[in-house]
Parts: C-alpha cells; structure tokens; sequence
C-alpha cells in the first residue's frame, strides 16, 4: 500500500493559499500571493530539493493545471517532474498533453491508487483535495513549512470535518530565517487525559 504525503507551504495561523507568487491562486480578494519567497533561503532550497525527489504525485484539478503550464519547460529544477505518475482528481479534465497523467473521478479511485503496488503518493498544493483526504482519514504523513507570518485570510489547511487523528514529529529543522521545516507520521488515535495525573 502506498502512502500519501501531504506537503505544505503554511503561515502560522494556517493558511496554505498562494504561496509560490502574486497570480497563483488570487480567489476571494486573497493579496499575499508570494508570501514564502522574501523567508526562502538556501537552507530552505536544499530540504525542498530532498523532498521534491521522483515520487508520483497525487492533485487537485487547479493545481495540476498550474504545474502542467509550468514544469515541462523547468525539469531541471525538479528532476523527473516528467516522468512521475501524476494522478489527478477531477470531474471536468479527462486527457492532458503532459505525459504520465491519470486521471480520477472519486474518492473511490484515490482509495484504489493508495491500495496498489508503487511509489509512495505526494500532494503539493491541492487545498480541496487535502481537505476531502483529511476528512477521510487517508493521510500518512504531513510535511509541513511553517513560516514565520500571519496573513489573516486566505485558504487554510486544516478545514471543518478534518478527521481527528494523532501525528509523531519524525524529522524537524529549522533555517535562519526561521522557517520550520516538519515531518510528521499518522500515529493512531488522539489521546486525552488530565495534565499532572
């Protein structure tokens, strides 16, 4: 069974929209498209290098339009872009000139990816689609970079209906310009208890 992996750009109070630039996802008046580049430092370049190695992708249908009109022309900045799996969730796309695209129509279909044999499945940006994975309990493993900023709007990660569920930090760093890079595997069921007992 493959995992899928969720890595995400995030402010300190959850926001995940636009990270990469102005005209990225500028829905519902949202201004701070490009919030990550002013923190983006070198160490943050090498721990995105390490987590952008070949996997097959798993997207939402805006997202995947996004990376289809930008990286076929820039492989050399994320090495096998072209040749990984890119899945696609999507009630409207059916066929893309972007080699190695599959497309899906259901939870269903994702369920039957996540069961197969093969690489382990990354979703990078894909906001509706994360949200739908969360709310049904399919994420294994979070890779998030928290960013030192509060935006007060824009679309957040973590939206009503998520599952609740419990993570163990398994790899953290931070670079100098205070970006918190962290990785965390499912680990069960959320535990309560009373704090000194």
């Amino acid at each position: 069974m493959r995992k899928i992996i969720v890595l995400s750009f995030i402010t300190l109070d959850g926001v995940m929209q636009a990270p990469g630039g102005p005209e990225e996802d500028p829905s519902h008046g949202f201004r701070f498209g490009g919030w990550t580049a002013p923190l983006f430092d070198d160490a943050s370049g090498k721990i995105m290098g390490e987590q952008m190695k070949p996997a097959d992708l798993l997207l939402g249908r805006k997202t995947f339009d996004i990376f289809a009109g930008y990286w076929p022309q820039h492989a050399e900045v994320w090495p096998g872009i072209n040749d990984v799996t890119k899945y696609v969730l999507s009630n409207t796309l059916t066929r893309s000139d972007w080699q190695n695209s599959v497309f899906l129509k259901s939870l269903d279909d994702i369920k039957k990816v996540k069961a197969s044999g093969g690489k382990d499945l990354q979703v990078h940006g894909s906001g509706q689609l994360i949200q739908l994975l969360l709310k049904n309990d399919l994420v294994d493993e979070l890779w998030l970079k928290t960013f030192p900023l509060i935006l007060g709007q824009g679309k957040k990660l973590f939206g009503e209906g998520t599952v609740p569920a419990a993570f163990k930090l398994t790899d953290s760093t931070v670079t100098p310009s205070g970006v918190i890079f962290a990785n965390y595997q499912r680990a069960g069921e959320v535990k309560t208890g009373t704090v000194g007992e």
